[in-house]
């Protein structure tokens, strides 16, 4: 079994992009600027915005975090977005999702001008993608082709079952998994007798959020399991008093694998990675 390293990839590929910045910084070319806009006060979601600013700083880029209180109404955020997309000083924009329960996500997320949609969330990038063109990929699913390309792992005529269907992950991970030549199963909460799909694919993409549910009697030997999950679980053993946990049950998994990724450190950096890659590509578009 070998080890699919989201931190050693991630930062190979961070590497990457200071040089890049560094040498159009260099030729006075524009320097990325990624904006983000966070409406409320979740933790969790000021937590990844923190951790999107200190990557931008990191790797050069400039960036601006809009915040807006809980209680901003719905035709207002809407104003706020249209003026990044049409600031020419600003190459990619992220909402931070979730949003407050009065605020429509789908239509502010389709609101961002798709060319500045960083997050491939928007229905011209989907749509895009699913063709095969050039686009902004949704940052998880990009992340895991990269660390597989990383890794030299050939993916042709390999069957990729892929469980969960969500517009984030699943979906058009299994669209990128059949442009890599894949044969792709997708699998959900509706699935009959899900194991018998999962003990067949060379490929197991476990993205559902549910702790441990894939287990090592469920894959054959030799697949490579990649785990999208991260759930926080009570252990009261830590001194935080819960462990990450992933969709698959890394022990038993990793006992018949020939390649898995950790949790955390295998997707969670390359989800990161991919929102960057992104935003240079934005600048030179």
């Amino acid at each position: 079994m070998q080890i699919l390293d989201g931190n050693i990839v991630s930062q190979h590929l961070r590497k990457q992009i200071q040089e890049e910045v560094a040498q159009r910084k260099a030729h006075g070319k524009k320097i990325p600027h990624l904006a983000a806009i966070l409406v409320g006060s979740d933790g969790a979601s000021m937590t990844y915005v923190a951790a999107k600013e200190k990557d931008c700083h990191e790797v050069g880029f400039h960036s601006t975090v809009l915040r807006f209180d809980a209680s901003i109404a719905e035709e207002a955020l809407i104003e706020e977005v249209e003026k990044i997309n049409n600031n020419a000083k600003i190459d990619g924009l992220i909402v931070q999702l979730p949003l407050p329960k009065h605020i429509n996500e789908k239509r502010i997320t389709e609101t961002i001008s798709w060319k500045k949609d960083v997050d491939g969330f928007h229905p011209m990038n989907v749509g895009l993608m699913f063709k095969g063109l050039p686009c902004f990929l949704p940052a998880t699913p990009f992340g895991i082709i990269k660390l597989l390309e990383h890794y030299h792992i050939d993916t042709t005529g390999m069957h990729c079952v892929v469980i969960g269907r969500s517009d984030i992950v699943g979906k058009p991970m299994s669209a990128l998994m059949l442009q890599k030549n894949c044969t792709v199963t997708v699998c959900h909460s509706k699935t009959k007798d899900l194991a018998s799909f999962t003990r067949n694919a060379d490929i197991v993409i476990a993205a559902l959020g549910k702790p441990e549910f894939l287990t090592g009697d469920t894959i054959k030997a030799g697949a490579i399991v990649v785990d999208v999950g991260i759930t926080r679980v009570a252990d009261a053993t830590k001194k935080s008093g819960f462990a990450l946990k992933g969709d698959a049950h890394y022990e038993s998994c990793a006992a018949k694998a020939s390649w898995i990724t950790p949790v955390p450190g295998g997707v969670g950096p390359m989800t990161r990675i991919a929102l960057l890659l992104n935003t240079l590509h934005a600048v030179k578009s």
